[in-house]
């Protein structure tokens, strides 16, 4: 892989049309595991705002490491700002601003309401409703802790990933690894989780004055 991909683009990983009930012939989701992830949709919604540092790590079938990144995300109501390194994403709900540090350029695109695209926000809650069918594994050790592990299967096929593991310690959701079709697996590790605090409303817009000579594609 020659390159490591975006944070933005892995949201988007998740976003499929919505489906009240998988095709006949799936099975359905463990109800052990549903309390579980609905205990932790419930926590994360009773939060004013939510402050992370997060890891991406990146490796192949054998367990070789192809990449990492390191970032923080800041979530208010719809709102949310993720820094990752080289790049930067805005959105204050309505809007999207992608700012790449290398070309020094900010794309805005307008959020479709209609569409089923998966926020930050979204990683916490409920995501797993309609897209995929779940099972609790069972308590694992996760760095001398003991988590929850629970199993997603996407109910879509045509999905570029076929498994996808989350790691849940005190109804929070610590760890998620995701498991590709051509093999490569990408763990993304939540820490440093702060929340309630104060983040003024203005970091989810993109300030074009504190980026000196930046290019605006706007596509909205």
């Amino acid at each position: 892989m020659n390159k490591i991909l975006s944070i933005f683009s892995l949201f988007l990983w998740f976003a499929s049309p919505l489906m009240a009930q998988p095709p006949k012939g799936m099975g359905s989701s463990d109800p052990e595991a549903k309390k579980i992830l609905d205990a932790v949709s419930t926590k994360f919604k009773g939060y004013k705002t939510v402050q992370a540092k997060f890891t991406l790590k990146i490796e192949n079938a054998a367990g070789k490491v192809l990449g990492t990144k390191n970032g923080s995300v800041f979530m208010k109501g719809t709102r949310y700002k993720i820094n990752v390194s080289g790049q930067e994403i805005f959105s204050d709900g309505s809007n999207i601003w992608t700012y790449e540090k290398s070309s020094n350029e900010v794309t805005i695109s307008k959020i479709d309401p209609s569409a089923n695209a998966i926020t930050p926000q979204k990683l916490f809650t409920n995501f797993y409703d309609k897209d995929f069918l779940y099972k609790l594994n069972g308590l694992v050790d996760m760095g001398g802790k003991k988590m929850q592990e629970i199993e997603l299967t996407p109910i879509d096929k045509s999905k570029p990933f076929h498994k996808v593991l989350v790691y849940i310690d005190k109804s929070v959701i610590n760890t998620t690894k995701i498991f590709e079709k051509t093999g490569n697996r990408y763990t993304y590790s939540v820490s440093g989780l702060k929340t309630d605090a104060a983040i003024a409303d203005a970091t989810f817009l993109f300030d074009v004055s504190k980026y000196p000579g930046v290019e605006v594609v706007d596509l909205r």
